[in-house]
């Protein structure tokens, strides 16, 4: 050893130090832990001594091959150079205890904390920095992204505030508030965020002024999908699921609910008139009886009627504005949520849309609307087949997506639709009578024929129904009809023949009932496939219902849902490495491409520069070139 100053004691705490009962079944334990000093001292050593004291602390070894030198034998000037020597040696008491004990934290830091070291370099923020570092958040329509240095006060980076919504949404944090408060005291927001703390209001506005830009990122997402090879792009499932808009029932109306409004105003109105005439009538006798000072509460009653009065006034106002749109309710709260329902489940809220692929249960397509699933086949099917890039698409849904349009409209664009056939209420069938599916038609002779054999033959006219699609009609004849013992099976009472209307395409929902038959496997997997996304955002997740309102700002905040569902998804299924991996590939292919391009560029300015001086060069060669 070079000295006694080799040596210094940290950490000593006041209850080692203090006088205690002695406890032999808890011992403590000092280690001396010893590192070269500046001036090359010797090796570390590393000591544990035992006692039968908390009062007393011998070592039973000494420090040096020169000597015995006690614990607390310290040299004078050890005070003045403790803060040197503590870096040097170390003196840590293990002690039971009936509890994990935390760090002091009075402990001073030697060196100041790195940001980078917050977190690890597994943890799945990384992977949240690492793609939106690789999105061109220009291109896909970002508020201030393309801005470059000006005058004022810059604003908050919009690649940091879509991480910032990325990782709560996968953490169930949506709240602008929330977010607001994770941003100062999360360790991996603040080494996400590189310690930028921004304020509610710059969190909530990003949202609602950005929903078209999050619905292009999370498309952007899904096509990244498509390159990692983990959607199948041959079999989907659509279905729609109810969410909770941010209004309530009781603030939705619809043309019954104004009716009977209006109607329990009047009553109110009607009421409030006979109390003012019978109080006109009181006033009047009390008058001429010379009775009363002449006042009386029919002003505070003409003054509640002038209310209702007001509010009727609103009510009808609101009714003839339903009657002359299309719309059949709307809401004083969200403009665009509407009244759903789906079984037993009646809400105020909006229909999301989805279309799921079946290999890795990913969302590749999806849209909110305020209407029932009814429709929505063909335009999400197409929607999910571009995305996929595929020529054909099997695309499965649930009975409330039948439509004949929608399956006629499928099977021109190369998607074949396994959906229920619709069989509507079945009260022929409870009647005990014959429907349209006992009538055989003969495509040959384009007729149809009856349970009894009998044929029925069309009509030359044909007619346009109440859904607007053109069909053919195929009579029977009445006098055979009138003498068919089945008659009671086929007619109704009061009808003299049986008409059977026959769409224009119906041999589009013939092929679609023949393939519907051997369907039965793949009906039983549609459940497994589209509901898994609903059933985690809702049940895991917790987000049943929206924060924001009106249809821009709801799909946006949708956009992030899905977003963020297929990211963790992509990311269970890949492993942290292998995505991050091949986004660090992405955004070096990227940015070389911007090198390229910049250099070109370059290239191209001095081509323009070289040229008229090169022109230069040589008329002034030519010149003095000698004649002759």
């Amino acid at each position: 050893m070079s000295g006694p100053h080799d040596f210094a004691v940290r950490g000593i705490s006041a209850f080692a130090l203090a006088p205690h009962a002695s406890t032999a079944s808890r011992p403590t334990f000092v280690t001396i832990a010893s590192r070269p000093s500046v001036r090359g001292g010797t090796a570390g050593i590393n000591k544990s001594v035992s006692t039968k004291s908390r009062s007393e602390i011998f070592f039973a070894e000494g420090l040096d091959k020169r000597g015995s030198r006690g614990a607390f034998d310290l040299p004078d000037e050890t005070g003045q150079e403790l803060g040197f020597f503590e870096s040097w040696c170390t003196i840590l008491f293990m002690t039971n205890h009936a509890f994990k004990i935390g760090e002091s934290r009075e402990q001073a830091s030697l060196l100041p904390a790195r940001i980078e070291d917050y977190v690890g370099p597994d943890n799945p923020v990384r992977a949240i920095e690492s793609f939106v570092c690789a999105l061109d958040l220009s291109k896909l329509g970002f508020r201030h992204s393309d801005r470059g240095v000006e005058v004022g006060q810059p604003p908050y980076d919009p690649a940091d505030l879509l991480k910032l919504y990325l990782y709560g949404y996968i953490n169930q944090v949506r709240s602008s508030r929330r977010l607001e408060r994770e941003a100062c005291r999360n360790l991996e927001l603040i080494w996400l965020l590189k310690n930028l703390r921004p304020g509610y209001r710059t969190i909530a506005n990003f949202r609602k002024e950005n929903w078209q830009a999050l619905k292009a990122a999370n498309r952007s997402f899904v096509l990244l999908i498509g390159e990692l090879g983990l959607v199948g792009g041959t079999l989907v499932a659509v279905d729609g699921a109810l969410f909770h808009g941010n209004a309530s029932k009781e603030s939705i109306f619809t043309r019954r609910k104004l009716a009977e409004q209006i109607a329990k105003l009047d009553k109110e109105i009607e009421a409030y008139g006979q109390s003012l005439e019978a109080n006109d009538a009181a006033e009047a006798k009390q008058r001429s009886g010379g009775q009363g000072d002449g006042k009386g509460d029919g002003d505070d009653i003409g003054a509640k009627v002038e209310k209702l009065m007001a509010k009727r006034s609103r009510a009808k106002a609101d009714l003839d504005r339903l009657e002359a749109s299309d719309e059949g309710q709307f809401s004083k709260t969200d403009p665009d949520a509407r009244l759903l329902s789906k079984g037993d489940q009646t809400i105020a809220g909006y229909n999301v849309q989805s279309v799921v692929d079946d290999k890795n249960n990913l969302i590749v397509v999806s849209e909110v609307v305020n209407r029932s699933d009814a429709g929505h086949l063909h335009a999400m099917a197409k929607a999910a087949k571009e995305v996929l890039e595929v020529e054909t698409l099997q695309a499965l849904a649930d009975v409330g997506y039948y439509s004949s349009a929608d399956l006629k409209a499928c099977e021109d664009d190369g998607i074949i639709a396994y959906v229920p056939p619709f069989e509507g209420n079945g009260i022929l069938e409870k009647q005990g009578r014959f429907s349209r599916k006992d009538f055989i038609y003969d495509s040959a002779t384009d007729v149809y024929r009856c349970p009894a054999g009998e044929l029925l033959r069309p009509t030359k006219a044909r007619f346009t129904n109440t859904s607007g699609r053109v069909e053919s009609r195929y009579l029977s004849r009445k006098a055979i009809c009138d003498s068919c013992p089945l008659r009671a099976r086929c007619l109704a009472p009061k009808s003299n023949q049986r008409i059977i209307a026959r769409w224009e395409h119906e041999d589009v929902l013939e092929r679609h009932r023949a393939r519907m038959q051997s369907a039965g496997e793949l009906m039983r997997r549609r459940s497994a496939i589209v509901e898994h996304p609903f059933g985690t955002i809702k049940c895991r997740a917790g987000y049943r219902h929206f924060l924001v309102r009106g249809f821009n700002k709801v799909r946006g905040e949708w956009s992030l849902m899905a977003l963020c569902y297929n990211f963790t998804r992509v990311l269970n299924i890949l492993g942290f490495d292998r995505f991050v991996a091949f986004m660090a590939a992405k955004t070096h292919a990227s940015r070389k491409a911007v090198v390229a391009g910049v250099l070109k560029c370059i290239q191209l300015a001095l081509r323009s520069f070289w040229n008229p001086f090169r022109s230069h060069l040589a008329i002034n060669q030519l010149r003095s070139a000698p004649i002759g």
